[in-house]
């Protein structure tokens, strides 16, 4: 057993308590990862709020990066010392892993959010007692993570660990769904609903391919000047004008919408936004939305429900490295740093929107 420094939840949407845990040594086809570096998620902090009652304590955390320690005995594709992202688990094995579609994994669930591995099992203990971890296959809120092989990716040793981070769930969710899904053609219309860690990055990539406008919108000041920055034309508040404005500047309606509020009343703005035949992906993770199927025949509108952004993350990550070292997808222009020990603040900046990714760092 190894000691480490986990955040742990004590019950759902209790504070984050620092403690000293103890894991388990990798199995065959396990990972231990001493963590660098781990972005702070808005899926991390609604998980938490309704996490069930039964699987706490837990440990949450899932956009890690660090330094692989040790290695299970059947690892072959990473070996002590390499700089890794940890991403999401999947099963490698079932129809949708084998078509290159890991996000879907028939054992997702189980992989990701069970509150263990998939065999209900956790590599974590506190005070001597099972501690429940394996959130999306790592748990990355502490200071090692014992991961599965298909949820670690080699990363260029140049890449800092704060920026790799980001890369595991929330930069692919937000940019695979422009560039995996969406695949618009070069000057064609796209709009950004919401823009936290994961709009943002739908926006860099709409950008990077040469969407023409780009829209981005977001009740906080602060976050409209970054999308400008990053090369929205335009960052609307999300008022009463705001379809009316979104039409104007597509030039009667957009060919792609973004959504990562997940809350109705943008989903139906962003069908009102739309172009006929136009295209509504949502990413927010929201309650049921009622839509007029009529309205939705009558456009043509094409729905899509993203997950992870189409990724299967040992081919899209390297390609999202790619498009940063060549200047294209800037996500260090979206990240704060905190030292690990100042979760809560992490915490607190990002709910009130003057932080948009934090990212936590361990000494």
């Amino acid at each position: 057993m190894r000691r480490a420094r986990a955040a742990v939840t004590r019950e759902p949407g209790a504070p984050f308590t620092l403690r000293d845990v103890e894991l388990e040594d990798p199995r065959p086809r396990e990972v231990l990862v001493r963590m660098t570096a781990v972005g702070v998620c808005h899926t991390d902090l609604g998980m938490q709020a309704t996490w069930p009652r039964q699987l706490t304590p837990m440990v949450f955390g899932h956009e890690g990066a660090g330094r692989v320690e040790e290695v299970g005995a059947e690892v072959t594709g990473v070996a002590p010392g390499d700089p890794v992202c940890l991403t999401f688990a999947s099963c490698g094995a079932c129809p949708q892993c084998a078509a290159g579609q890991p996000a879907y994994c028939d054992s997702a669930r189980d992989l990701n959010l069970s509150g263990g591995r998939g065999d209900g099992s956790s590599p974590l203990r506190l005070d001597g007692a099972p501690l429940h971890g394996g959130f999306f296959g790592q748990s990355s809120f502490a200071t090692y993570a014992v991961v599965h092989e298909r949820g670690v990716v080699k990363v260029p040793s140049a890449l800092p660990a704060t920026l790799a981070a980001p890369l595991g769930c929330g930069a692919q969710t937000g940019a695979g769904t422009v560039l995996n899904r969406l695949r618009p053609e070069p000057g064609t219309s796209l709009v950004v609903l919401g823009s936290g860690g994961v709009g943002l990055s739908a926006l860099m990539a709409a950008v990077a391919v040469g969407c023409d406008p780009v829209v981005a919108v977001d009740p906080v000041a602060s976050r409209r000047d970054l999308a400008v920055g990053l090369g929205a034309r335009a960052a609307l508040p999300p008022d009463e004008g705001l379809v009316a404005a979104l039409r104007d500047l597509t030039d009667g309606g957009a060919h792609h919408v973004v959504d990562t509020t997940g809350r109705p009343e943008m989903l139906h703005r962003a069908v009102g936004a739309l172009r006929p035949r136009g295209e509504l992906a949502f990413l927010g993770l929201g309650g049921e939305v009622t839509f007029d199927m009529m309205r939705l025949m009558a456009k043509g509108v094409r729905l899509h429900g993203v997950m992870e952004g189409d990724s299967d993350p040992a081919r899209f990550l390297p390609e999202l490295i790619d498009l940063h070292r060549r200047g294209l997808f800037p996500v260090d222009r979206l990240v704060t740093t905190f030292p690990f020990a100042e979760i809560d603040a992490a915490v607190a900046a990002m709910r009130d929107g003057s932080v948009v990714k934090p990212v936590l760092t361990f000494a």
